[in-house]
């Protein structure tokens, strides 16, 4: 996250909250919000195991 309280991590470590704001004041426009837009639709419907073989294979770079 390039900006705010968040500034720093990754957008899979924003919480719930944050992504459910947004959602109801509107994403920013551009790749951020898209990305922003697209993890909140991981975790609304509870599909955080999308993101395990990427995390994974983040880890395994170092």
């Amino acid at each position: 996250m390039p900006f705010g309280k968040y500034k720093d991590r990754f957008i899979y470590q924003l919480p719930e909250s944050y992504l459910i704001w947004f959602s109801n004041q509107g994403f920013p426009a551009g790749k951020l919000g898209m990305m922003l837009e697209t993890m909140h639709v991981i975790r609304v419907n509870g599909l955080e195991d999308l993101l395990k073989p990427l995390l994974k294979a983040q880890n395994t770079k170092g």
